[in-house]
């Protein structure tokens, strides 16, 4: 399910790429209007119907170890189906018109657009060599999508090397790059691009010195980040899916990929496998694992990395970099799923890696890449109260990230035997990302936000012990305002655990339950909801909105111990964690039910679906974004297969059970009184299938008895949050924000 949320933790596990920003802040809102009323906008084709189309019912019953459950749409998962695709542009037109007739809607899409294109430029994804030549995406203000750039030093003429812009095909469509490696040297970049968010990724090599690319690309490359370069920069490699044979079911889509060797010049049909399934009988893979090999610089070895589906622990191998590509690779195991390991980095022949074993809150540990031996390893960094959550090896230090609450602290552990660690002082609270670390250079960069402050991007300098602004982003009108404020209390859940919940608010706001909330969660793969700022958030805040933030159980904001919590069997905690937030807001004062909504994206929305329908009457409204609703299902779609370690199977006992529970399609009940929901797809998404939102959507049409609405809006030119441009982002909150103030009861989104 979650492939992109995969996606960025499996570069974080082996310590050379940081997280995102989390967008997902600037996201999660919705609304809805008097149906006589309404009249078509933004150049709908066909009229507004008084009523959204009704889905036939076609009904399957199948038995699941003596329990009979019904799936009255389950033909809506063919989505070639002449009448599947119908009835999805129906509902598509349909939402659109109702939405964008929303009284408010275009003076608020106007404020975000405002908001948003109010910074000079958004940069990520930085890279930094020992010579001193940055690399970064960079978005300016009126860029639709994120560009690569490169320059020779801070102070150096910026040079812009990929436009995705230049690239929309005949079609229309809509080009992202999805990742980028540049070679040591600097001399060459491999990048993926994409279009329309499909996750059709596929790989080119651009030569720097030319600004050209070698025209060689590499299609079915998604997993192809990290690119890992060999030393003599001439070569890398990477992943690549198999080619599906005709007919092949959708779940077959990520099985079987391997790690091949590319070098640069040559055509991909010559590239050898040299990791992944079936390739070395030294290396256990199965079909549904994820296979990558990591080189460092300066390190003659390679890793070969095994990410089983979704699960955070991984099985690592070590051999010579020079052997791979030859018969016979001497691939050695470092460390299995039983030895917990979660992130590796490696410097020279110093491997270390970062293990929930017997530390549920983590550890870091120290072992020879030349002589592996995890049961005996050397504890570099010891478990304590905070969460050890990253590591990276620079020239001078081992750099580790710890949480405690919603604060992150930096390590610096210098690499003499016995050495302590030491905290740098950081110049703010809030979420630290580092930039990815060399072994070839001292010191860290890293972006430091907050709930209520902007991202900057800074640089530790170990000789001077100074933090300075890399003075990349130049900053913006709304990076620190001063009219909102932030808190940090805990709610307690139906067991009686303490439940973290983040708020925020404009400064002053006075407690009489009138305030329209959102309250936002996620919940799985251990993935924490770290504070991230965006300018947009403003334009719900500045109506009088509060946000909020439930860090539920099933995520890792208290390690391993939490992340287990709120899986499978346990999951139930994830939903009740979220229903006792959405309580503490009422009982302070801060809203009240008919003010108060939830919001989810992917594996969050289904802990919304669940939300919503176990406790209807808490909410107003809610938001499900590209939501894994029947989960009964999930195992079937493409990404269904990987995500069995997190969620179970519906072929044993127990799976079947956890993941009936987790339904919340199979939770519906006839004649409830639902809030208002608008669920959202994007119609590429190979991660969360649009049939599941859409059975959702068809399901709660047919069984609400509230008279509100239930919306399902379909991006034809979008996937699972990869690949969007800035102009669909702008439209997609407008329509989230302007659902949610008309539901819940600002009167300039009320009909007139």
């Amino acid at each position: 399910m979650e492939f992109l949320e995969l996606g960025k933790r499996r570069l974080r596990a082996i310590g050379l790429v940081a997280r995102d920003g989390a967008a997902w802040m600037a996201g999660f809102f919705a609304l809805s209007i008097a149906l006589s009323l309404v009249t078509p906008k933004r150049g709908d084709p066909a009229p507004v119907r008084a009523e959204p189309p009704i889905a036939p019912v076609r009904e399957v019953v199948e038995n699941y170890f003596g329990t009979k459950v019904s799936d009255p749409y389950r033909y809506m998962e063919n989505l070639e189906s002449p009448t599947v695709q119908a009835w999805l542009k129906n509902q598509s037109s349909y939402a659109r018109a109702i939405l964008g007739a929303i009284p408010g809607r275009e003076g608020l899409l106007s404020r975000l657009r405002e908001l948003d294109e109010s910074a000079p430029a958004r940069i990520g994804g930085l890279r930094r060599l020992p010579s001193g030549r940055l690399f970064y995406l960079k978005a300016s203000s009126k860029d639709a999508v994120f560009r690569l750039a490169m320059r020779d030093g801070i102070a150096g003429p910026e040079k812009l090397l990929v436009n995705p812009e230049k690239m929309a095909g005949a079609g229309g469509e809509t080009y992202a790059i999805d990742y980028y490696t540049p070679s040591d040297d600097g001399r060459w970049v491999a990048y993926g691009v994409s279009p329309g968010g499909s996750g059709e990724t596929v790989l080119h090599v651009l030569d720097t010195t030319t600004g050209r690319d070698t025209g060689e690309p590499i299609d079915r490359a998604l997993f192809g980040d990290p690119i890992a370069w060999r030393p003599e920069g001439r070569s890398f490699f990477y992943n690549r899916l198999r080619k599906p044979a005709a007919g092949a079911a959708p779940e077959e889509r990520y099985l079987q990929n391997r790690v091949y060797l590319h070098i640069v010049g040559t055509a991909p049909a010559k590239d050898i496998p040299v990791f992944g399934f079936g390739v070395s009988p030294l290396v256990s893979v199965n079909p549904l694992d994820i296979s990558l090999v990591v080189t460092a610089p300066l390190s003659p070895w390679a890793l070969g990395i095994v990410q089983h589906g979704v699960l955070n622990e991984l099985s690592i191998y070590v051999a010579p970099v020079d052997s791979l590509g030859r018969p016979g690779t001497p691939w050695r195991p470092v460390c299995n799923i039983e030895d917990e390991v979660t992130r590796a980095t490696v410097r020279g022949d110093d491997l270390y890696l970062l293990t929930h074993k017997h530390a549920s809150r983590f550890k870091v540990i120290h072992t020879r890449a030349s002589n592996p031996d995890v049961a005996h390893a050397d504890t570099v960094l010891a478990a304590g109260e905070e969460v050890v959550t990253d590591l990276g090896a620079a020239q001078d230090a081992l750099y580790v990230r710890i949480r405690g609450g919603a604060r992150d602290r930096l390590l610096s552990i210098p690499y003499a035997a016995g050495a302590k660690p030491e905290r740098i002082a950081l110049p703010g609270d809030g979420s630290l990302w580092p930039v990815p670390s060399d072994p070839r250079v001292s010191g860290i960069a890293f972006t430091l936000t907050g709930w209520t402050r902007a991202p900057q991007l800074l640089n530790w300098d170990p000789a001077t012990k100074a933090i300075t602004d890399m003075q990349l982003l130049v900053p913006g009108p709304y990076d620190v305002p001063r009219n909102i404020e932030s808190e940090e209390v805990t709610a307690r859940s139906a067991d009686g655990t303490g439940v973290p919940l983040s708020i925020i608010y404009p400064r002053g706001l006075k407690l009489d339950g009138s305030h329209p909330t959102l309250l936002h969660g996620y919940g799985a793969y251990g993935i924490s909801m770290d504070p991230y700022f965006d300018p947009k958030s403003l334009a719900w805040l500045e109506r009088g909105g509060v946000y909020a933030v439930a860090h539920v159980r099933g995520g890792g904001e208290y390690g391993e111990d939490w992340h287990r919590a709120g899986q499978k069997l346990t999951k139930p905690n994830s939903w009740r964690d979220f229903i006792a937030c959405a309580r503490y807001l009422v009982q302070k004062n801060y809203t009240s039910p008919s003010h108060l909504a939830a919001a989810g994206r992917s594996a969050g929305g289904a802990l919304i679906g669940r939300v919503l329908t176990e406790q209807p009457d808490l909410f107003a409204a809610g938001i499900i974004e590209a939501g894994d609703t029947d989960s009964l299902r999930t195992e079937f779609m493409e990404s269904g297969p990987a995500n069995i370690p997190e969620f179970g199977t519906v072929k044993e006992p127990d799976g079947f059970r956890a993941l009936y529970e987790m339904s919340a399609y199979q939770h519906v009940k006839d004649g409830a009184n639902y809030p208002a929901v608008l669920l959202l797809t994007g119609i590429n998404d190979h991660n969360v299938a649009p049939w599941q939102p859409a059975k959702m959507a068809a399901r709660l049409q047919a069984a609400s008895a509230s008279g509100r609405p239930v919306l399902l809006r379909v991006d034809y030119q979008a996937g699972h949050a990869m690949g969007s441009t800035r102009r669909q982002g702008q439209e997609e909150m407008a329509d989230k924000w302007a659902f949610l103030f008309w539901q819940l009861g600002l009167p300039a989104f009320q009909p007139r």
